[in-house]
């Protein structure tokens, strides 16, 4: 179990590097790409793909497998094929398909901070002007109400208007028996 997850991580640490490998320059891609298929199926100059950056996920897993089976068919002398060896092929495949989207992660982020980051400033500090005015504005509001409470006088109109509401409070049942309809 030891064994497993220090090559787990190590193959995270595997994927990041893979990841930020082909995200500087994609030449294997490229090489493969053109004796692979015909000229006009070529990618474009301007096309970065690469095995995993830019890649769909499906493509990666396949990629990422490919390259695990023939490392392990090149170790194969080295190292007996049993339970341990596949349980640790599986954990470098998962590790480093997680290290690439963890570095796939890692680059976005850094591009919009710093295409953003005066933005993403501003927003903040107007973020915490904004919740110092809130908190502000609770606090006198509450003195406020605390000191002065107004007295009303009550005019004729108002009673009024007092006693139509204390008629809507009653019941239905209160009000069709004030009419002596029930």
């Amino acid at each position: 179990m030891t064994i497993e997850l220090i090559v787990f991580i190590a193959s995270i640490l595997f994927g990041i590097l893979l990841y930020w490998r082909e995200s500087n320059g994609n030449r294997l891609y490229r090489f493969v790409n053109k004796i692979v298929n015909s000229k006009e199926l070529q990618m474009k100059e301007d096309d970065r793909t690469g095995f995993v950056y830019k890649q769909k996920f499906l493509l990666r897993l396949v990629y990422v497998t490919a390259l695990f089976l023939v490392l392990m068919m090149l170790l194969k002398f080295l190292i007996p094929i049993n339970y341990t060896t596949i349980s640790i092929f599986a954990s470098s495949i998962v590790g480093t398909l997680i290290g690439t989207y963890v570095a796939n992660f890692v680059l976005r982020s850094a591009k919009v901070i710093d295409e953003k980051g005066d933005s993403i400033e501003d927003l903040v500090s107007g973020t915490i002007e904004k919740g110092k005015d809130f908190i502000e504005d609770l606090t006198t509001k509450d003195e406020v109400n605390e000191t002065a409470e107004p007295e009303v006088e009550e005019s004729p109109a108002t009673e009024a208007a007092a006693q139509d509401i204390k008629e809507q409070e009653k019941s239905a049942r209160e009000r069709l028996k004030d009419k002596g309809l029930l």
